[in-house]
């Protein structure tokens, strides 16, 4: 009888033991990847709307009419480089993306350390980023009296009733980071945080 009830507890106190790594696990991913979405968004926070240079332009009218401007432009190939928010649509930091990342608030890779707190390098003695995490960045125009309605980059709103008319590049804008994490020896990531904002025009 004895042996059962020490067995009963011993069983009792794995589980709890078990339980309590999981939710420590979850809770310090959850931590990292609020971290990682905030560090996008300070990253992005000095950004014009629309490129300084070329802006947003619709050439040409009607159904022919072509956007220039949206996206990263040619010759923006570093983090550095991107110099506007719409330059961020579609940008994935980390493994399989656009650029090694995960990114911090100054566009530099988030570093992976020990459990000495030390920088872990590679052989050739660079920075070996945060494994397994990613932020995967979309950034969409939306209508400005329905925050919930998005719009086609190229849309432009004529005037019509009590409306004016709103210009291709004077919409709201909605930037949305998600941040996943991919575990060693797991094929599919995992969201962890997802972080929306919206720019005024």
């Amino acid at each position: 009888m004895a042996m059962v009830i020490i067995g009963v507890g011993i069983l009792a106190f794995v589980d709890a033991h078990g339980a309590f790594m999981r939710s420590n696990n979850w809770s310090s991913q959850a931590a990292t990847g609020m971290l990682l979405a905030n560090e996008v968004r300070e990253f992005s926070r000095h950004m014009s709307r629309h490129d300084p240079v070329t802006g947003l332009t619709l050439q040409g009218s009607g159904m022919s009419a072509v956007l220039t401007g949206w996206g990263a432009e040619s010759g923006e190939i570093a983090v550095d480089d991107l110099d506007d928010l719409d330059d961020l649509d579609g940008m994935v930091f980390g493994a399989g993306g656009n650029f090694v990342g995960p990114i911090d608030g100054f566009g530099g890779i988030v570093p992976a350390i020990d459990l000495q707190g030390n920088l872990i390098l590679d052989d050739a003695m660079n920075i070996v980023p945060l494994a397994g995490w990613r932020q995967l960045v979309s950034v969409e125009k939306i209508d400005p009296y329905n925050f919930g309605q998005t719009r086609a980059d190229s849309y432009e709103q004529d005037a019509s009733g009590q409306l004016p008319r709103i210009r291709v590049d004077s919409f709201p804008i909605r930037v949305t980071v998600v941040v996943d994490f991919t575990p060693d020896g797991v094929s599919q990531p995992e969201e962890i945080t997802r972080l929306t904002w919206i720019i005024p025009p």
